[in-house]
């Protein structure tokens, strides 16, 4: 097992930088197009093995430094009594949404095994499996309440902020509940096996400094308090305005989207890790422009311990598998222990065969 993804994570040495991406497994894959025609989001999330086996896909075929399991960050609010929908094209979709104190009233507490016991298992099935550490996560809570007020993905996400400046009693609850839901998703999937976790804050790029600070960062910082000790990546777009905040509530590594140079984010997250932050639409572009783009992430990094290559975002469907296969190769090239020591435009890296997944020990 390599073991560099969760070396990163502490900010030690590695032998070459990690890489993995937001939404590997998914429709730039053909195998999980595969699937895909037989088998909904929810019936994959419902079957530990074809779960577990979606999970491995992206770790055989590009070669990645970690899995992050296959799941939906609304998956766990089914548990909560919350009405969700995954529509294809659409996204999650919340019907009815909560819209007054009395809905938030009506949510009930989230117990992992009776709501997620089929993912659990998917966890074990991976950590068996997985040549590479896996990576569990969750929603932030203000990500998850502005599905749950929004009913959906939102532009403006003007009625959660309504909802949050005009309830703040209300408010302050449906946090405190998402908090308690996170915190007993996240330690389950760790009891599970899951060796590190990502908290993905998507929307909370929406809010400004001040409102963070009020209504969110004291919730997200009790809720990584309250996670078992294992590397914990605090995720979010749109956040250039947030970072010194995000960091402040938490968080072993902080992820960082194409918006900000990633030297210039680290400069402001001060001594923890990084992940980041190729923009999702150059690793989908012409191979040149991926390179160009990829080595500039590289550069700005330096070589220093605890940067972890990502992009900023989700892989994007269209995203040809070749371009992943190479921007693992081209980041692994790269002498993490010498700054600037990367490969030259045009270089031909050459590929490890495929190792089938091993077993992984405790």
């Amino acid at each position: 097992m390599t073991d560099r993804f969760l070396r990163a994570c502490r900010r030690e040495p590695v032998d070459r930088t990690p890489v993995w991406f937001m939404r590997q497994a998914g429709r730039a894959l053909p195998e999980y197009r595969a699937v895909r025609q037989r088998y909904g989001l929810l019936e994959i999330m419902r079957q530990p093995e074809l779960c577990a086996e979606v999970t491995l896909q992206p770790v055989r075929r590009l070669g990645v430094d970690a899995a992050i399991l296959f799941a939906d960050i609304m998956l766990p609010l089914a548990g909560m009594g919350v009405a969700v929908e995954l529509r294809d094209g659409v996204g999650p979709v919340v019907d009815p949404p909560l819209r007054t104190p009395a809905d938030v009233g009506r949510l009930r507490p989230f117990e992992p095994e009776a709501a997620v016991g089929p993912l659990l298992q998917a966890v074990r099935l991976v950590r068996q499996a997985s040549p590479v550490p896996l990576i569990g996560f969750a929603g932030a809570p203000f990500t998850l309440a502005a599905y749950l007020v929004e009913g959906g993905s939102s532009r403006d996400f003007l009625r959660v902020k309504a909802f949050m400046h005009r309830e703040p009693a209300a408010w302050a609850r449906l946090m405190e509940q998402l908090t308690d839901a996170t915190v007993a998703y996240l330690r389950a999937q760790v009891a599970a096996g899951a060796q590190a976790v990502q908290l993905f804050d998507s929307w909370v790029g929406a809010l400004s400094p001040a409102d963070y600070r009020e209504a969110v960062l004291p919730h997200v910082r009790r809720l990584i308090a309250a996670l078992p000790p294992v590397p914990l990546i605090h995720f979010g777009t749109g956040t250039a305005g947030l970072l010194e905040l995000m960091a402040e509530a938490g968080g072993d590594v902080i992820g960082v989207d194409w918006r900000i140079p990633l030297d210039l984010a680290w400069a402001r997250i001060g001594p923890r890790g990084i992940q980041g932050n190729l923009d999702p639409a150059a690793a989908a572009g012409p191979r040149e422009v991926m390179e160009r783009h990829a080595r500039a992430v590289l550069q700005a990094a330096g070589g220093r311990p605890g940067h972890i290559f990502n992009l900023g975002h989700g892989v994007l469907p269209h995203t040809p598998v070749e371009n992943l296969q190479r921007l693992v190769d081209l980041v692994h090239e790269a002498a993490p222990d010498r700054a600037g020591a990367i490969p030259p435009a045009g270089a031909d890296v050459a590929r490890s065969p495929a190792q089938p997944a091993a077993r992984v020990l405790p």
